[in-house]
């Protein structure tokens, strides 16, 4: 993909300046035969440069808070073929018709603006993305937007191995695979359907292609899987995984109880208890996940606090729901149809002012686990998990 925007560049730069210039360090002249190197004062020059042309992020994805958001994830199907306890209701949901679903030209068509505004990640969820029958395809042609950094996937693995090679090659470039247990008649339970052994032939084809860390997400439950925490810990012993730990968060239909929630801190100190020697890792600006590692491990945990925890002061990401809705909180249930002036015929500028409006509604922080349980919002299925 296309390099970073300007202003990325910029921010890159100037942290290589200050690493630069806090040596003290004299400025050695190249030996024969050697590349020319740029002088300090040309970096200076070059800085100067840059921040003087390059384009401030973009105001439509910044919100009151200062928060710019570069990361967009769009859901690609509202179907899925599991039945996850903490995802859909017992009984199914209502999906929307088909005619009412974002086409693929609107999906790239609402993919390209936001990229040309600023957003360099994007990742497909569903529903199941992979059983949209050209998602290939649309990761192909997302892989030609000039500035879009990465293009990563969310899915529950029963397709994952069939289709990885294809997805890779057409640019894929970071898989997360959806994982709640590793005892196969207990996700029978959890999901509903058969298929752990498809979705573990998944996560070694991944590491097989060289995705590194192949992210898979656990969603933690009280008198369900806690009791496996050390075995998915386990994993990471041979293994380059990612195992993040996910809080259990309410949604429409899944039956939340704050007693079935295991808190980070109590999935950390039972983790330590076994291996004290775990070592917290640096975390980007923006991380939704706290990543610690185990010495000699060949992989890493991470832990996701929605709900004991929140991030919500550095969140950068906006969501598009299969609908064509644009969520800026995932526990928000505030959304605007960006399908419905999509297909009025919005210009792109209506279309950015209409999304920097929501943006701009985004609030400091979403209402609290307890609070947001009596909500009304979509069921994680119709979000985009």
């Amino acid at each position: 993909m296309a390099a970073r925007p300007a202003s990325g560049i910029v921010r890159q730069l100037l942290r290589s300046n200050a690493r630069g210039c806090s040596s003290g360090a004299p400025v050695t002249q190249p030996r024969p035969g050697e590349p020319s190197r740029p002088t300090r004062e040309g970096l200076s020059l070059r800085l100067q440069f840059l921040q003087e042309h390059a384009a401030p992020f973009s105001a439509f994805l910044t919100d009151s808070f200062g928060r710019q958001h570069s990361y967009l994830r769009i859901s690609l199907t509202e179907k899925c073929n599991l039945r996850c306890q903490y995802c859909m209701p017992e009984e199914g949901v209502s999906l929307t018709p088909k005619a009412d679903l974002l086409t693929t030209e609107e999906i790239l068509t609402l993919a390209r603006l936001f990229v040309k505004e600023g957003v360099d990640k994007i990742r497909l969820t569903g529903g199941e993305p992979l059983i949209r029958p050209d998602v290939v395809d649309i990761v192909a042609r997302l892989h030609g937007l000039e500035g879009l950094r990465t293009i990563g996937l969310t899915t529950n693995g029963i397709n994952l191995a069939r289709l990885l090679p294809r997805l890779q090659q057409a640019g894929l470039n970071a898989v997360n695979v959806s994982l709640d247990t590793l005892v196969p008649a207990k996700f029978e339970f959890i999901v509903r359907r058969k298929g752990f052994h498809k979705v573990m032939e998944g996560i070694h084809k991944a590491i097989e292609l060289g995705y590194k860390p192949v992210k898979v997400n656990c969603v933690v439950m009280r008198g369900l899987n806690e009791d496996e925490l050390l075995d998915f810990v386990a994993l990471t012993e041979g293994l380059p995984l990612d195992v993040r730990f996910i809080e259990y968060m309410p949604f429409d239909g899944n039956k939340w109880n704050f007693k079935k929630m295991v808190s980070y801190k109590e999935m950390l100190d039972t983790i330590r208890q076994r291996w004290p020697g775990l070592e917290k890792l640096p975390e980007e600006d923006s991380s939704t996940a706290k990543a610690f590692k185990i010495p000699g491990f060949q992989g890493q945990i991470s832990f996701i606090t929605s709900m004991s925890e929140h991030f919500c002061g550095t969140c950068n990401r906006l969501r598009i729901t299969a609908d064509g809705n644009l969520k800026v909180c995932l526990f928000g249930n505030s959304e605007v149809s960006l399908r419905d002036h999509l297909r009025a015929g919005a210009s792109e500028e209506e279309l950015l002012r209409i999304i920097g409006a929501a943006v701009g509604r985004k609030k400091r922080q979403h209402a609290g686990m307890f609070n947001i349980a009596q909500m009304k919002n979509r069921p994680m299925i119709l979000i985009g998990g």
